[in-house]
């Protein structure tokens, strides 16, 4: 038994070996660099501009969560050293040119305008309505800009999550053209023909999932993140806009 088990693993060996050596080229041709090098050139224009802009987006999401951090860390130190219990002047002077934080900016550009109001005389002019538009006016316009800086690149990732899948898609309908040329050409549906094409347009199709999908979860998070920072703040420059309306009733001092 032993030497016939021998002699059919001479002949077995070499079958397999064989059948191992024409594995291999078709493994390296449906790697990624296989499927990318192999494939038509709108496929490989779609390959290139998805990965691009699968980067482009997760640039976007590493700034915008450290941005979003840092102004949750300095909008808790402003409101600390706010609500210390200091007047409005000492608060003035002791943020002198520490315009960081919205919150600061929003303060910084209210106390302008008061001093500016309060003229030669060092107290406010009698048009005390008047006064209190010009300083909701400010606040408000500090508010805009800087809810405008904390949106930049969401509009970015908005379009990547939207178009990714689409221009994946057309990845995908020419690698099924491609398939279907390669079918006439060759006049035969065995896999060979067909699984080239087909590797392609799905590949597409992962490329533009792959970009989509995080940056519509990061635009949703980040959308939500602006919406809670421009409660807080705009919830500061109304508490801001009281005070000073009452500074303004007893006489416009601070």
């Amino acid at each position: 038994m032993s030497d016939v088990a021998l002699l059919m693993w001479d002949v077995i060996l070499p079958i397999m070996q064989v059948e191992t050596s024409a594995l291999k080229p078709v493994a390296t041709e449906f790697s990624i660099p296989g499927l990318f090098m192999k494939a038509d050139i709108v496929v490989k224009l779609v390959m290139i501009s998805l990965v691009l802009a699968s980067l482009w987006s997760w640039i976007i999401i590493v700034d915008k969560f450290i941005a979003f951090r840092m102004l949750k860390k300095r909008a808790a130190d402003f409101e600390e050293t706010f609500w210390s219990g200091r007047t409005l002047e000492e608060l003035d002077a002791g943020l002198s040119g520490e315009t960081r934080d919205p919150m600061g900016r929003v303060f910084a550009a209210a106390m302008r305008e008061w001093k500016e109001s309060r003229g030669q005389s060092g107290r406010v002019d009698n048009d005390l309505q008047g006064t209190r538009g010009r300083l909701d006016r400010v606040m408000n316009l500090v508010v805009n800009r800087e809810l405008t800086k904390a949106e930049s690149g969401l509009g970015i990732l908005a379009t990547i999550g939207s178009a990714s899948p689409f221009i994946g898609l057309l990845g995908t309908v020419w690698g099924i053209m491609t398939t279907f040329r390669a079918i006439y050409t060759a006049g035969s549906t065995d896999l060979i023909v067909i699984l080239p094409g087909i590797a392609e347009a799905l590949f597409a199709t992962a490329l533009g999932l792959i970009a989509a999908i995080p940056a519509v979860i990061f635009y949703n998070k980040f959308t939500g993140d602006v919406n809670r920072y421009a409660g807080r703040l705009e919830g500061y420059t109304d508490e801001l806009s009281a005070i000073l309306s009452r500074k303004l009733a007893k006489g416009g001092s601070l």
